[in-house]
């Protein structure tokens, strides 16, 4: 029997995937192929026959994905706008949708000369690689509180300029207050009541300090609040992730304050309300984040 045909293992490893509940499987059987291979999804094309050692790894793979392990932990690499990012277990790989929180803060940082910037809550540092590659004159800082995505984040990082510190986003950067012209933040925002909701590659397999945030889901966002107001200048701006239920309830959490102005909700690519953007207000700012 000779060895077996691209498209057959493509449509046999998307039709097991589809039956598991994985939500892009032809995609994802490209993807989990082309890695076996050394090459990329669009290379595929020129690929006829894979070994049978090839097809053994790949079925091996295939399985695992349909156990729903991320994809991105069964090839080791996250693709982040114009980067790359080594993910795997203990780091919460980064989604799409964060690009856009992304773009925002690097049009923010790109229209000053000097900029300073902090990522906090920076996982992967998926946000602040992007920053630190796409706005060279910035200065970035980065901070993350789970040792074992802050190991991630310092190999994604090393060589970029950007300062990571393993530590709490409440207390990061005293060095900075009231210094820093634009904050980035994804922080988790899962309110623990909506467990079941997860989708099961988050649920089982993403760090659940990058997810649960208290009954509401705001708990991080209220911290955040204030230690940008603390760490901002005048005028400084601010962009957060939240989950789109969140469209109203993010948004109150600075509106209540009094600290900011032009507070403002986004939405992503598919109309789903993603992030917020708020700027601090003159004279608002505080020393001590409270």
């Amino acid at each position: 029997m000779g060895a077996p045909e691209r498209r057959t293992l493509l449509r046999e490893a998307a039709h097991r995937l589809a039956a598991a509940g994985v939500a892009s499987p032809e995609h994802d059987a490209a993807e989990l192929l082309a890695h076996v291979l050394g090459t990329s999804r669009g290379m595929l094309v020129m690929v006829d026959q894979v070994g049978p050692d090839q097809v053994a790894r790949f079925e091996a793979l295939v399985e695992r994905r349909a156990g729903r392990e991320p994809l991105q932990h069964l090839t080791g690499v996250a693709w982040f706008r114009t980067t790359s990012l080594a993910v795997g277990p203990g780091v919460f790989v980064p989604r799409p949708e964060t690009e856009l929180l992304a773009g925002w803060a690097i049009e923010q940082a790109g229209a000053l000369a000097d900029p300073v910037v902090v990522d906090l809550c920076t996982g992967s540092g998926a946000v602040a690689k992007s920053i630190a590659q796409e706005v060279p004159a910035a200065r970035v800082h980065a901070v993350e509180l789970d040792p074992a995505a802050h190991a991630w984040a310092e190999r994604n990082l090393a060589g970029t300029g950007v300062e990571l510190r393993l530590g709490d986003l409440a207390t990061a950067f005293d060095h900075l207050l009231g210094e820093v012209d634009v904050i980035t933040c994804n922080p988790p925002y899962v309110p623990l009541e909506a467990w079941e909701s997860v989708a099961v590659e988050a649920r089982d397999h993403d760090p659940h300090l990058a997810l649960f945030s208290g009954q509401d889901g705001l708990d991080a966002m209220r911290l955040l609040e204030q230690r940008a107001a603390a760490l901002l200048r005048p005028g400084g701006v601010v962009g957060v992730e939240h989950a789109e239920a969140q469209a109203q309830s993010a948004p109150a959490v600075f509106t209540a304050t009094g600290r900011w102005v032009e507070v403002r909700d986004h939405h992503d690519l598919a109309r789903r309300p993603r992030f917020l953007t708020a700027r601090l207000a003159p004279g608002s700012g505080t020393m001590a984040g409270s």
